[in-house]
């Protein structure tokens, strides 16, 4: 049974709604982000000293990331510390990740999902984010954790992002790809 006009949902506040009145929800659910927000697969062993350190500190918590005291690398890297067991993202797809950002120079976090507790929802290989996060997270499975290290041309480019990213600077992610949105 439809409502009519005049009790149309939309045109309701809570006060309006008595204990006589019936109210439908139709929802889509389009993605589910384990209650735990970790990766969700298999520990992949990271050697190379060049690259960062990451170490996992628990449940829903945010990573630790020590970049390494040597010159940043000068092609992109992206490396699975965490094998995922879910779907691969294609391009179109939207991923539900937490990440935390640092500046490879001086170490300092920029940006963290972690830091707002509300993983980031973001469409992969659109464009519509910086370049090494399309091309670093495209074919990556859900339930993974990824280590990207993007010079500036796969980050934010010679304008960086004032104040805290200069041109100049290559960028550390560690992303953990919760979910994947279903449409």
């Amino acid at each position: 049974m439809q409502l009519p006009p005049s009790k149309e949902l939309t045109q309701l506040s809570p006060q309006q709604i008595t204990d006589k009145d019936a109210i439908l929800f139709i929802m889509d659910v389009q993605a589910v982000v384990p209650k735990s927000q970790q990766p969700q697969g298999a520990a992949q062993k990271l050697d190379d000293k060049s690259l960062p350190k990451v170490e996992d500190k628990g449940a829903g918590k945010e990573p630790k990331v020590t970049v390494p005291d040597k010159d940043a690398p000068k092609k992109l890297q992206a490396k699975t510390l965490v094998a995922g067991n879910g779907p691969a993202l294609a391009k179109g797809d939207e991923a539900v990740v937490n990440y935390t950002g640092k500046i490879w120079k001086s170490g300092d976090k920029f940006d963290s999902s972690w830091d707002s507790k509300q993983p980031a929802t973001f469409p992969i290989g659109l464009g519509q984010t910086i370049p090494g996060f399309d091309k670093g997270l495209t074919g990556a499975k859900v339930g993974s954790r990824v280590l990207l290290v993007l010079p500036p041309d796969e980050g934010y480019g010679k304008k960086g992002s004032p104040p805290k990213i200069k041109g100049d600077d290559t960028l550390v992610f560690v992303v953990d790809i919760l979910a994947k949105v279903y449409k």
